[in-house]
């Protein structure tokens, strides 16, 4: 299939992040979107990210190569619905959502089962929105494919090329498996550092103690409660018994373990720790799944004038650049009192490197 135009229906973080890996691997392509709000189209034209946009679903779309569906997954349902008498027959269809029974089952009801392929990028970002979309998003993520039954083999090798070319890994399943898959290790871990910072709020003191000496771990662990409520609303709503049959066992988990505590149950909580350390630093260093990785190290650094400006200047004279830098103040689970974050694994390796170079402790994040 010749890739010379793209339809994005909806344009946000994935949507954007992904507009702009076609734009580098297909340069000459052309890159139409909906969106509800001119707003977010008048910013994906400045950007150069789309050529042309609309607020409708009209016959822009009609002569599209390939579709993508970027909305909240209730919504791309409907969009779904709109898109059917207008779309050509060679154009595949295909979604970026977390959950995929619904959609497929939407696709079948429609007979557009031909020309469909779901697809899942399983990476992102606790911020949202166009603004916030990069070329790079989905680069070394999995990237989970799941066509139906009856749209052609050719159809999904091209789309699995696709894949490849944006720099994400294609992985192809049913679309059962996958909501069962992204259940356990996306969409219950969502809901846990929720109803974690909930449980902080509302056990903190009138003047917010917890808080403020929050460490680095529990920052860590909720970091995603601050994802978007529109999406995980529609995404529980849709994958609603994956996500509660694993709830209901996880709580089992937690009931056993309080009772473990409570009882003072010894080498409970250490065979508990040794298992959970064993599994855990089995994939840290895989490719980024739905939880985004961090690229961070923490440096002990004396406590005097210009100890941060002087180190900050030694990593700019290396070309390494800073996405974040921040002091600990409360160090129960770190090791360096300053935490830098790098923008990816090359940058955090060499200022590693350099800085233990130069007689720093550093501590890589793990």
């Amino acid at each position: 299939m010749d890739m010379n135009k793209f339809g994005f229906l909806s344009l946000g973080l994935i949507g954007g992040s992904i507009a702009y890996a076609i734009r580098q691997i297909y340069p000459d392509a052309q890159l139409v979107a909906y969106a509800r709000r001119q707003s977010t189209l008048d910013e994906a034209l400045a950007a150069g990210a789309i050529d042309a946009g609309t607020t409708e679903i009209n016959e822009l779309f009609s002569d599209c190569d390939m579709i993508f569906l970027c909305a909240p997954v209730a919504v791309n349902n409907q969009l779904l619905k709109q898109l059917k008498p207008i779309v050509s027959r060679q154009t595949i269809i295909t979604d970026v959502g977390s959950v995929k029974g619904s959609i497929h089952e939407t696709v079948t009801r429609l007979g557009l089962d031909s020309q469909f392929i779901g697809g899942h990028p399983m990476a992102g970002s606790e911020k949202t929105g166009f603004s916030n979309a990069s070329s790079i998003l989905i680069e070394n993520a999995y990237y989970v494919i799941t066509p139906t039954e009856t749209v052609s083999q050719e159809a999904i090798a091209e789309y699995y090329s696709f894949v490849k070319k944006m720099g994400a890994i294609p992985l192809i399943l049913d679309y059962h498996e996958h909501d069962y898959v992204t259940a356990a290790i996306s969409h219950v871990p969502h809901l846990v550092a929720a109803a974690l910072a909930n449980l902080v709020h509302d056990h903190d003191s009138a003047n917010e103690t917890m808080k403020m000496i929050a460490a680095g771990g529990f920052k860590d662990i909720t970091r995603i409660a601050s994802s978007s409520p529109e999406m995980w609303e529609s995404i529980c709503m849709s994958n609603t018994e994956n996500i509660a049959n694993l709830l209901d066992d996880y709580i089992a988990s937690l009931q056993t373990i309080s009772r473990a505590v409570r009882s003072k149950q010894e080498g409970f909580t250490f065979d508990l720790f040794t298992a959970s350390k064993e599994y855990r630093d089995s994939f840290a260093d895989l490719p980024k799944g739905p939880i985004k990785k961090i690229f961070a190290c923490y440096v002990d650094i004396p406590d005097e004038a210009g100890a941060i400006a002087s180190l900050a200047t030694l990593l700019a004279k290396a070309d390494i650049s800073i996405r974040n830098i921040g002091i600990i103040h409360n160090r129960d689970f770190e090791e360096g009192v300053l935490r830098i974050e790098f923008y990816g694994q090359d940058a955090l390796d060499e200022a590693i490197a350099l800085l233990r170079s130069l007689h720093y402790s550093v501590y890589p994040r793990k």
